[in-house]
Order: structure tokens, then sequence, then C-alpha cells
């Protein structure tokens, strides 16, 4: 079995991702996960922490991201239809089964945030509103942008503004060798908007309440953890 990893970029990505009927027999253990996700750990595990490629945005938060939408995002590097050079070499070292359980793993350290009763979002100025509606935004985001219409689709409410901003253009800039997205979906949507339309409606999604976090970890001191599968599951540290 291929070891470890992930610094897991995930994030903004509409992506529509059909599975195989061999990849669709694996089943993700977020139990097993944890123990594949050293290097993970060092961009995703840390709070406020910054890449600087293309440019210096903070890295998505994952934990409790979809799992679906994980799998299908290190799926697509590892398939180079995500251009992004780390995040290729790490999708390239793991198999089928440790990306479903990596992907297990960080939807489940998400617990109860992730499954949080989300307030109303706030109204949106007049014109980004008409920035979103052009856009087609809760059509597959859903209500509050937390409620995507199928798992492999992310939730946006409570993304770094600045990560969702730069996961846009790079739909938008899809043929780019080292930081374009090729899905025909969000490609179509983004080339519609400049960079300030994008940046404002990053901006107003990202300032939503949520379902997803940061959460603080360290190789060092490993997480016990007693990881549950059913919908009401947490993740516990053991003290």
């Amino acid at each position: 079995m291929k070891q470890i990893l992930s610094p897991l970029l995930l994030a903004l990505g509409v992506a529509a991702f059909t599975l195989s009927p061999a990849e669709a027999q694996v089943t993700g253990n977020a139990q097993a996960g944890k123990n594949k996700v050293a290097m993970c750990i060092g961009c995703h595990g840390i709070t406020d922490y910054k890449t600087a490629f293309p440019e210096v945005y903070h890295v998505p938060k994952i934990a409790g991201q979809n799992a679906q939408y994980l799998e299908a995002a290190l799926k697509e590097y590892r398939a180079g239809t995500r251009k992004h050079p780390s995040m290729r070499g790490i999708a390239d070292s793991l198999s089928d089964q440790d990306i479903a359980d990596v992907a297990a793993y960080y939807q489940a350290l998400g617990g109860t945030f992730r499954t949080r009763e989300l307030p109303p979002p706030r109204p949106a100025s007049t014109a980004v509103e008409a920035l979103l509606k052009k856009g087609g935004c809760i059509s597959c985001h859903g209500d509050n942008y937390s409620k995507p219409i199928s798992p492999d689709y992310p939730k946006l409410a409570g993304q770094f503004p600045d990560y969702l901003y730069v996961a846009l253009r790079s739909y938008r800039d899809d043929t780019h060798t080292l930081w374009g997205r090729g899905n025909p979906i969000m490609a179509g949507m983004v080339k519609q908007f400049s960079n300030n339309e994008l940046r404002a409606i990053a901006g107003y999604i990202g300032s939503l309440p949520g379902q997803i976090e940061t959460k603080e970890e360290t190789w060092f001191s490993p997480l016990d953890r007693e990881v549950k599968t059913d919908e009401k599951d947490v993740v516990k540290d053991v003290q």
C-alpha cells in the first residue's frame, strides 16, 4: 500500500467526479486515515497557515469537508486535471484506498462542527447578489453554501476568501500548466467574471458561518481518536 499524506488542497472546487465501478467499491476508513496524513498536517493542521504558490493565500480548511469531494479532488490532482505541482506529487503517491481513508479522516475530524445548524446567511449587497445569481452558485452548493446537491461538491461557507478567490481563478485559467483546474462546469461559470468580481464572490461566501474548519494537529503528539462512521459521529481526543 502506498504511504501517507496529502497536504490536501482541497477546497473550492466545484467538480463533479465520476467514479469507475472499481473505484466505487473503495470505502474510506477514518481510523486508518489518521496514520496517513503526516504530510497534510504541515499545511492543513496549522491555523492561518499560508502557501506562496501561485501567490500568498491560506491553504483551505478541510476538517469537516465532504469526504467524497476531498477524494475527488485528490484524484483530480493525481490525474493532472488539477495542476498544482506539490499536490500532484502527493496525490501520485497515494493509492485509491489511501485517498479514501484520508478523505474519511478529514470529514470526521470536523466532529460536531460539520453538522452544526447554521443561521440563514446574511444578505449580500445588491452587486454581489447579482454576481451570485449570474454564476448560479447556490444551485450546486445549496442552502447557506453548505448543503451541496452532491457530496462530490464542496461546502464553501466559511472557507478562506483568499483561497476561494485563487481556486476560482484556477478554474478560469484551466489550461495553465502549473495551477489550472480542468472542470468544464466551473470554467464556464467563472469565465463570465473579472478578477474583482471573483474576489467579491469569494469575500461574501467566505464571510458566512460554515461547517468546515482548521483543526490544530501535530505529528509528534499523535491523535489518539475514536472514529465512528454514522451521521452523528464525532472525533474524540483521548485525554
